[in-house]
């Protein structure tokens, strides 16, 4: 076997597919499963595309959410679940 194998990344093809529709739809899948193992309706996604990929997020919105998840860190364990 040959080991003069080369690859050469297209990074323009990988910045077109982490910046796609697709990858929005990905990352806002795990967001709202977040959200739900968190249980409160006081969470929020949001989601942006930024200059080299698209982001979610999950924060707590309300003042009962936001004392909750400093008290027991509901996000951090809600992304375990």
């Amino acid at each position: 076997m040959s080991n003069n194998f080369r690859f050469k990344l297209n990074r323009r093809g990988v910045r077109e597919l982490l910046r796609s529709a697709e990858m929005m739809a990905v990352t806002d899948k795990y967001a709202n499963k977040i959200k739900n193992n968190a249980g409160s309706s006081g969470y929020e996604v949001s989601n942006f595309r930024g200059k080299n990929r698209v982001n979610s997020s999950v924060r707590a919105s309300t003042k009962d959410t936001i004392k909750d998840n400093l008290e027991n860190n509901t996000l951090l364990k809600a992304v375990r679940k």
